[in-house]
């Protein structure tokens, strides 16, 4: 999965944005655990597209990650 993306026209590159469903396969948890840690404020920084649309940079949850393994 490419951690960026290039819009038509632009030739600057963009951020792939992530899914709950995509986060919670690569950090190998439920869906429901990912909504739960968004909730207590816990889990890698997320974006909201709108109020029900929350997404997730690749760089933002490797470094959840790092920072949490240690």
């Amino acid at each position: 999965m490419p951690n960026v993306i290039a819009l038509a026209g632009d030739s600057t590159p963009v951020p792939r944005l992530l899914t709950t469903a995509e986060v919670a396969d690569l950090l190998h948890v439920n869906a429901s655990t990912l909504c739960r840690w968004r909730q207590q404020g816990m889990g890698p920084r997320v974006a909201w597209l709108s109020p029900s649309i929350p997404r997730y940079q690749l760089a933002d949850v490797t470094a959840w990650i790092e920072r949490t393994a240690s």
